[in-house]
């Protein structure tokens, strides 16, 4: 069918940015609020039914900033969250991130696109089929998941409880190899930088010990064969 649309030319190039598999790490992003990233996730609650974890994320730092569990996976829901996360950030149209996504349908329906247009804010899709694109969120997920889904939960109550002490660990207390073994809401909010000069002096008064505990030792070592 794809194949006979195309050659009487009825495909039509998406209006929306995509980004192919090749390119996702060869344009990093380089400040926070330049792109953010969000998907769904799915969370079982027993007697209740199946809800769905929206999260958006920093690209630059790996910052959830904004996350809630809904019934559905619709435009509305994408809407919502979209909406407080910009309340939370504070900014204005002209400073508005990108929005990375996949190609679900509540991300490239009509009704998604104009409430993008009207907050000021570019689309950027990932390659179809390809989830790697959105590796920082799909990977925060499965991390989640991980933990989160230890438990049985039989109240959708006590989920949301596990879910919000898993992102408060994951912001404030999980350290990233990618951001200098800092945690994201370090390097989101910019005391990141106090931390590695707090570190490195913590490091020269470490080596500095190291080597007067050695010299002590070589001491102690050739005074014991002295006595010998």
């Amino acid at each position: 069918m794809y194949r006979i649309l195309k050659a009487a030319n009825l495909i039509t190039s998406p209006n929306h940015i995509l980004i192919k598999a090749g390119n996702e790490f060869a344009k990093k992003t380089t400040r926070i609020n330049e792109m953010w990233q969000t998907d769904f996730t799915y969370f079982k609650v027993e007697g209740w039914g199946w809800y769905y974890l929206s999260s958006i994320m920093d690209d630059h730092t790996r910052y959830i900033i904004h996350h809630e569990l809904c019934s559905n996976m619709t435009t509305p829901d994408v809407e919502r969250n979209l909406e407080a996360a910009l309340k939370k950030t504070g900014l204005p149209k002209g400073k508005r991130p990108k929005i990375l996504s996949d190609n679900g349908s509540c991300y490239i329906s009509d009704d998604i696109k104009k409430f993008m247009k009207e907050q000021g804010i570019t689309q950027v899709h990932g390659a179809p089929n390809h989830p790697q694109t959105q590796g920082k969120i799909e990977r925060y997920h499965r991390s989640m998941k991980n933990v989160v889904k230890l438990e049985h939960y039989y109240s959708l109550s006590d989920l949301k409880k596990a879910i919000y002490e898993f992102i408060a660990y994951y912001n404030n207390e999980r350290y990233h190899e990618s951001l200098e073994n800092g945690t994201p809401a370090s390097v989101y909010f910019g005391t990141h930088h106090k931390i590695l000069k707090k570190r490195q002096i913590l490091k020269q008064k470490s080596m500095k010990q190291r080597r007067v505990n050695h010299m002590i030792y070589q001491s102690q070592k050739n005074r014991t064969l002295l006595l010998s």
